[in-house]
């Protein structure tokens, strides 16, 4: 079973789309091994995106993601972060495949309403940058 990380953004929390993501992610076959709902302080956002600190989109990516609760979650699922990264659909809205939760709900490029693992290697590294691992039940 594979896991890997999730985030419900803070402009669909305060859209009130939690519970649409999550049925989404339910009917989709995965399971919620932890998810929690926090706050996100300016240094914890650019330690969690640290990869993207010399990309121009850094500072607003990190600023936006402190605007609002988050809800932070471990997936699990056969082939979890290829499945995942399917259902969330492209970066960007616009390009973002019918179905698929960023046609959905995304705002914009910036506010795309949902975060995941795009490897291995990063599902490891944001699991453990979030949830101590009494804190996922397998």
């Amino acid at each position: 079973m594979e896991q890997t990380f999730a985030i419900i953004k803070p402009d669909a929390v305060e859209r009130n789309l939690i519970g649409k993501i999550l049925e989404r992610i339910e009917a989709e076959g995965f399971r919620i091994a932890s998810m929690k709902r926090v706050l996100l302080t300016l240094p914890i956002a650019e330690g969690f995106y640290h990869v993207h600190k010399e990309r121009p989109f850094f500072k607003d990516l990190t600023k936006s993601m402190c605007e609002g609760p988050v809800i932070l979650m471990v997936l699990e699922k056969e082939g979890a972060i290829k499945a995942w990264r399917k259902l969330m659909g492209a970066t960007n809205p616009a390009e973002a495949d019918e179905g698929t939760l960023r046609k959905e709900f995304a705002v914009s490029l910036e506010k795309n309403s949902v975060h995941g693992s795009d490897a291995p290697e990063t599902a490891v590294f944001e699991i453990s940058y979030f949830f101590s691992q009494t804190e996922i039940i397998p």
